[in-house]
């Protein structure tokens, strides 16, 4: 599967962005989704992934409650909505795709990845 993320942008903190990501390729639905950050010197690391139905979400910690994860399988894409938006949520955001059937929520468990979207947040 081949994934394109766009979205991002410079945005004041407590400001939203809606990320999202298209995909190619191979049935869309058949794969878990999830989007992952990094930000400079630091690893990537996992923010939300949402099951292959859309019906089951999980989120890291430091972004639950502001993030929301969703898919549209008609459309073969993936969005992240970002709320109340925080200097530290600052990084490069990806989109990434699992043939897991159950929700994935480390990097190393996504095998297919997007080029990436940059989210900047000023203070």
């Amino acid at each position: 599967v081949q994934l394109q993320a766009s979205g991002g942008g410079l945005v004041q903190a407590g400001g939203s962005l809606r990320l999202s990501c298209a995909a190619s390729g191979r049935t869309f639905a058949s794969y878990v989704m999830g989007w992952l950050r990094q930000a400079p010197g630091k690893e990537r690391e996992f923010v939300a992934t949402i099951s292959r139905s859309g019906g089951i979400t999980y989120y890291a910690d430091s972004v639950k409650g502001r993030f929301t994860i969703s898919r549209d399988n008609a459309k073969n894409t993936v969005y992240l909505q970002m709320n109340s938006l925080k200097p530290q949520d600052t990084a490069v955001y990806y989109c990434a795709a699992s043939e897991s059937r159950v929700p994935v929520t480390t990097a190393r468990g996504f095998r297919s990845w997007g080029q990436g979207t940059q989210v900047t947040v000023s203070s």
